[in-house]
């Protein structure tokens, strides 16, 4: 099964609005790029203990990783934004 089916929402959610990204998987990891009103944002899948997902998207500048469903607590993030 590729990894993008794993990201699936967070990209349709991404399209839908018109945003352009990029998806790109290596060593079986995916990991999407995109902009959002000048600020680049990314969102990158790792396998350590367990599938997880290094990300910017709360903070900006600042790196968190989300472990478990973080499909769905990085849909509610960007959700948050009121777009």
């Amino acid at each position: 099964m590729s990894k993008e089916a794993r990201l699936t929402r967070v990209l349709a959610f991404l399209r839908e609005k018109g945003w352009k990204c990029t998806y790109n998987e290596e060593d079986g990891c995916g990991s999407i790029d995109f902009e959002y009103r000048g600020v680049p944002y990314h969102i990158w899948e790792f396998k350590e203990d367990g599938w997880g997902v290094e990300t910017n998207l709360r903070h900006g500048g600042r790196q968190e990783e989300i472990f478990g469903d973080y499909e769905t607590e990085l849909l509610e993030i960007l959700k948050g934004w009121g777009v």
